[in-house]
């Protein structure tokens, strides 16, 4: 059984920061691509960022320059460092893995619980 489960979400004030981690744990042979999404009331969920098992990046136009995606292979984790916060960042965010079980398996996409994140003085 995988379980991903994030952490690191609360109230901050705009112009503030925040770290989100996601750690994968469980039955795990290889960890593919990773990734964040956020999803805000009435909206669908969207990608934030997302990181190769080597460590390339990409990101949402509206969080370049803000936030970082980075992940540590070791520890199974990703990280998304959210810095200059703005109102409109206020949603859920939720971490996904691409992630092979067994070395027999295919991949698979697992998702976490979400974590609220809420930008606001």
């Amino acid at each position: 059984q995988v379980q991903l489960v994030e952490s690191g979400g609360g109230l901050v004030q705009p112009g503030g920061s925040l770290r989100l981690s996601c750690e994968a744990s469980g039955s795990i042979f290889s960890i593919d691509a990773m990734g964040w999404y956020r999803q805000a009331p009435g909206k669908e969920r969207e990608l934030v960022a997302g990181i190769t098992s080597g460590g390339s990046a990409n990101y949402a136009d509206s969080v370049k320059g803000r936030f970082t995606i980075y992940r540590d292979n070791a520890k199974n984790t990703v990280y998304l460092q959210m810095n200059s916060l703005k109102p409109e960042d206020t949603a859920v965010y939720y971490c996904n893995a691409n992630i092979r079980p067994y070395f027999y398996s295919r991949y698979e996409g697992y998702w976490g619980q979400g974590t609220q994140v809420t930008v606001s003085s």
